[in-house]
Parts: C-alpha cells; sequence; structure tokens
C-alpha cells in the first residue's frame, strides 16, 4: 500500500516519525483523512481520536489542540498541544480528570471558567474513550 512521511510532535516531543498510510483526525470544524498524494493543507485540530495506519496496522491516540499540514507531496506533520497513544493513557487518571472536570463545569462561576472546565471534561472524555478500545 502507498504511504506518505508523517510526523507527529508536541511540546514534550516526537510521537512519530515515518511512513503511514492514512491519518483520520479531529480537524476543529470534523474530521479529516490524509492519503497519501493528499494536496497541500493545513488545519487547526480539535480535541478529539486520532487513527493512525501503519503497516496495515490502526493505532489510536487522544490528541487536543494543535495543527495538521500536508506539505509537498506526502510528507504531513500532525504537531498537537497534546497526544496520547491509546497504550499509555492511564485509565484511572484519566477518569479522576473526568470527575474533577465535571465538579468544575458544576462550579464555574463565570462563562470563561465553564468554557475551560467543558474543555478539560471534553479532554478527559477522549482519553477515556480511547483507552478503553
Amino acid at each position: 500500500m502507498a504511504t506518505f512521511d508523517l510526523q507527529i510532535v508536541t511540546p514534550d516531543g516526537e510521537f512519530f516519525d515515518g511512513p503511514a498510510e492514512r491519518v483520520i483526525c479531529r480537524a476543529i470544524d470534523g474530521d479529516v483523512c490524509i492519503l497519501p498524494r493528499h494536496v497541500p493543507y493545513v488545519t487547526a485540530l480539535g480535541i478529539g481520536e486520532v487513527r493512525v495506519t501503519i503497516d496495515g496496522k490502526v493505532r489510536r491516540a487522544a490528541c487536543s489542540g494543535g495543527l495538521l499540514s500536508v506539505a509537498k507531496l506526502n510528507e504531513v506533520r500532525l504537531v498537537a498541544s497534546t497526544f496520547e497513544w491509546a497504550e499509555d493513557i492511564d485509565h484511572e487518571r484519566a477518569e479522576r480528570a473526568r470527575a474533577g472536570a465535571e465538579e468544575a463545569v458544576r462550579h464555574a462561576k463565570d462563562a470563561a471558567e465553564l468554557e475551560l472546565a467543558k474543555a478539560r471534561l471534553s479532554r478527559a472524555l477522549v482519553r477515556l474513550k480511547v483507552s478503553q478500545s
């Protein structure tokens, strides 16, 4: 199967650098799928699941925020604010984060605080979903 060069990085470092067959991730306006020979493209990432196909196997990850770019032919970069492969997610920690975020949503004092709490809850729910599969 055809591949493209994929690099996944965060402020914490590099998570992947090599050939991939497909990337599906959540952009701010919906899911996007990148296949080999994709046209140049840039989009902001939302909070959601990432599915990367490598050697015919799908790896799942939780991702929040960042940028996805396709430059030149077959060069894809996913620069994420946070990125965790499913097998690296601590399910108990994610559950505690969910509970804390739900509490923060219930006790938000203003609209800004509520939006932050909702974002924390969304990240926790994605991490839980990805870690359970």
